[in-house]
């Protein structure tokens, strides 16, 4: 197939075009390097499959145009996104314009060539977990940062595009991806940045008490989700979600990344507001739907992006 692949030179983008190269598509990439870097995709750049990479925003309408009428793409993979919670409360516009705006320029080139969209959202869309199977995608959500909002603002126009125009189309949430290829300082994961800070010999900073927690999902799992999300018409209209199903705080996070404990500090929340203090996420549509269920464990994924870290010398 035929795929544009938005976001492509990020983290998790990186990971998607991997899999969808390996998979036998065609691939374009658009990214405007905002939150990707070109290094990412270096190993894919002699790939047969990958088509172009083009550096340009999706609020360009006149790019996505050109893109869309010259390649006739099948499925548009939408990760092209502005992710950093803190980033939307200092500047919301910004946030709104890429993450809003953005998608409804992506979804109106989709409807004009019927072609397929995934939209990468977010569980930060999510009020906190206060069950112990987890957040199903029946959960109550709740904008508590500027990036919730415009995330849910953009799910609600993706799946008004199903009902109004059938256009084939699925919202999907990954929980807190983490693993290689990932940044490791400040606009980082919490993964990289508490293995970066272990390796570089610096204390492991904590906001907060260290009682919230994440449900982790390795990144290979992720991208696998994200691809398998586009190749059924199974979950069309649908939301789903996407994670490990288990749980962890913040400070036992820190305590098995680093092991000694006097090396973990606490500080004061930047953005305590904002802070879900349960993540724990429900895979069984995911899972029902498309087959998928998460390979890797938190601790080999820990393993995996240690080594990575450490090979690239990225402390």
């Amino acid at each position: 197939m035929n795929i544009l692949l938005t976001g492509g030179a990020g983290f998790i983008g990186r990971w998607v075009a991997k899999q969808l190269l390996e998979d036998g598509h065609q691939v374009w990439i658009l990214d405007d390097l905002s939150n990707g870097r070109e290094e990412n995709i270096e190993e894919l750049r002699n790939h047969q499959g990958l088509k172009s990479f083009i550096e340009g925003t999706i609020l360009n309408e006149a790019l996505l145009e050109e893109l869309f009428d010259a390649h006739r793409f099948d499925i548009c993979y939408h990760l092209g996104a502005s992710i950093n919670v803190q980033d939307s409360i200092d500047d919301p516009g910004t946030t709104f314009n890429n993450d809003t705006i953005g998608t409804f320029n992506i979804l109106e080139q989709c409807r004009k060539h019927r072609t397929k969209v995934v939209f990468m959202s977010t569980c930060m869309v999510y009020d906190r977990c206060t069950d112990a199977s987890g957040i199903t995608e029946a959960h109550p959500i709740k904008p508590a940062s500027p990036y919730a909002g415009a995330k849910i603002a953009a799910e609600n126009m993706v799946l008004s595009y199903y009902h109004a125009y059938g256009l084939p189309a699925v919202v999907i949430r990954p929980f807190n991806t983490y693993g290689p290829f990932q940044k490791t300082g400040g606009e980082g994961g919490v993964v990289a940045i508490f293995i970066k800070n272990k390796l570089a010999g610096r204390p492991l900073a904590i906001y907060g008490e260290g009682t919230q927690t994440r449900d982790l999902l390795y990144v290979s799992d992720c991208a696998r989700f994200v691809v398998q999300s586009g190749y059924t018409d199974r979950v069309d209209g649908e939301i789903v979600n996407a994670g490990l199903g288990r749980d962890i705080t913040i400070n036992d996070l820190a305590k098995t990344i680093v092991g000694d404990e006097s090396r973990i500090v606490h500080v004061e929340h930047i953005h305590p507001q904002s802070e879900i203090q349960k993540l724990l996420c429900n895979s069984d549509k995911a899972n029902r739907l498309l087959d998928w269920t998460p390979t890797v464990s938190l601790e080999e994924g820990i393993q995996l992006t240690e080594e990575w870290i450490r090979t690239t010398n990225l402390i």
